[in-house]
């Protein structure tokens, strides 16, 4: 009876089909950052793919769940690291947390896949039928549960010959072409039509080639001096209130040293001590004073509590001088030159259904959990006479946040984080692909401001001009030419990222209609 009990737990689950799925999706992590092996896609997607042609509707389902459950195991581990170290969890608990949002992003691809042999002719799925409604699977799991729009196919080839299509329909058109290329490999080696697919292969080479020197943007001739402060300080003291003085300081000192500059910045909550409180205030004041003396202007990332609405807000401020022309200073409490978070991080940021999980452990009691949003589309910030579009962390995945916020006024892109909570993983690595694929996407350079690295300048073609290691205190000089101009996906995102798939659906419903009109 034991044996039948186990043969048939492998008849089920440890069959062929399904360990075949779960190693290649395991194995997709190796296209991203830090491995950066972009080729390996070709291999790995259509493999899968080849696989799950003709399936019928459950069997499809079972074998994406399968697929992107290991692609998330992989991809996403140092989520893990956040949860073991800071969530005061047994590691067991921690374990089962991590195999829960796991199974979560699963479902995604089960969903797409299980629709999409639904569609198709007797149910068989048929894998063009599967490229719209993965592309709405992916939307979903950008927008549910304030969304989750990591590690997406698109992000694995910024260093590919296909990341020149970015400026011109962005990280998801580029993942509709793997899927495309993914798909067309298939049916190329099935015998299947294969003198069209690879008329398809060769049209899109061809198109690569062609953009290879597109230019979408123009210099301006200027330039602007940035200096960037990371102060590598430890996540487990970086609260600790004896050390909020030393910890302010140490970017003061470091900034000091590094002067002149036109702009300085440091890290999302590099200063510890919470406005308007009067130790925020003294420490402001004197940052202030240091920046304008020195003809330059200070964002940092500072938490805000507001008396009034008693929210507390992660925002990034601005010291010294707002225009060129200033010689007081731009910084007081509650001005408009000031930006709050929008999207905030769950857990992390804030804590869904609080009073009932807040009990429960120590993940959902982590310091400044209790955020408020700050507006969908505001103000760029005015530094030294330079607009800067700027983005706080977890919010650089979502390009319909910097689309709504972007004009041709704005000179740079700027985003501020603490990968601190993910210690000596790939996460930061993954971090620092998605804000090139932004810098390429929207053609302005890219300042990446970070307390424990990987703190970078990229420049508008997604390209590292400088960068300073993890787990070091550093400062980066550079100076960034400036831009202008708009690449048609910052001309057209919403058109791109909404309106191309919902037709891509709307072909999927008629084909549904002819296949049904067949029966």
């Amino acid at each position: 009876m034991l044996n039948k009990f186990f043969r048939r737990i492998h008849n089920k689950i440890i069959n062929k089909d399904n360990s075949l799925s779960f190693l290649l999706g395991l194995a997709l992590v190796l296209c991203y950052a830090p491995f950066s092996y972009y080729w390996l896609m070709a291999i790995l997607l259509p493999t899968w793919l080849y696989s799950l042609q003709g399936k019928s509707a459950r069997s499809a389902a079972k074998q994406g769940f399968i697929f992107a459950f290991g692609w998330f195991s992989a991809g996403i581990s140092w989520v893990h690291v956040s949860i073991d170290q800071f969530g005061g969890l047994p590691l067991i608990v921690s374990i089962l947390l991590m195999v829960a949002l796991c199974v979560y992003l699963a479902l995604f691809l089960a969903l797409a896949c299980y629709l999409a042999a639904r569609f198709s002719y007797q149910q068989k799925l048929n894998l063009w039928l599967l490229l719209p409604f993965w592309l709405l699977a992916e939307f979903l799991r950008g927008v549910l549960l304030t969304g989750f729009p990591w590690l997406t196919l698109g992000y694995s080839q910024i260093d590919s010959p296909l990341a020149v299509f970015a400026p011109i329909i962005g990280e998801k058109g580029i993942s509709a072409l793997v899927i495309t290329l993914g798909i067309a490999i298939v049916y190329i080696v099935k015998q299947r039509k294969p003198w069209r697919h690879l008329a398809l292969l060769i049209a899109i080479s061809v198109a690569s080639l062609a953009l290879q020197n597109k230019v979408w943007v123009s210099a301006t001739g200027q330039s602007v001096n940035t200096v960037m402060v990371q102060g590598n300080i430890e996540q487990a003291v970086k609260w600790s209130p004896e050390l909020t003085w030393p910890t302010m300081l140490t970017y003061l000192d470091l900034t000091r040293k590094n002067y002149p500059a036109d702009i300085v910045i440091w890290p999302e909550s590099a200063i510890t001590a919470i406005e308007p409180n009067d130790q925020a205030q003294d420490f402001l004041q004197i940052a202030q004073k240091s920046a304008l003396l020195n003809n330059s202007a200070i964002i940092s990332g500072i938490i805000d509590y507001n008396i009034n609405s008693r929210n507390y807000y992660n925002n990034l401020i601005v010291l010294g001088k707002k225009l060129q022309s200033d010689s007081q200073g731009s910084y007081q409490y509650n001005n408009q030159n000031r930006y709050a978070k929008h999207h905030l991080l769950p857990i992390g940021e804030f804590v869904p259904f609080a009073d009932w999980l807040r009990p429960l452990a120590a993940i959902f009691n982590l310091p400044m959990s209790s955020f408020s949003r700050g507006e969908y589309v505001q103000k760029n910030l005015v530094a030294n006479g330079y607009y800067l579009l700027p983005l706080i962390c977890f919010e650089v995945a979502f390009a319909e946040q910097l689309s709504a916020n972007f004009s041709n006024q704005t000179d740079l892109l700027l985003t501020v984080s603490n990968d601190a909570w993910f210690g000596d993983s790939h996460g930061p690595h993954q971090h620092l692909e998605i804000v090139r694929m932004r810098a390429l996407e929207f053609g302005r350079p890219f300042l990446r401001a970070t307390n424990n690295g990987i703190t970078a300048v990229i420049d508008h073609q997604g390209h590292i001009l400088k960068k300073i290691p993890q787990f070091e205190q550093a400062v980066l000089s550079s100076q960034i030419a400036l831009v202008t101009g708009l690449t048609p996906y910052a001309r057209y995102t919403r058109v791109i990222d909404f309106v191309i798939p919902l037709l891509l659906l709307l072909l999927a419903v008629i084909r549904r209609l002819q296949y049904r009109a067949k029966s």
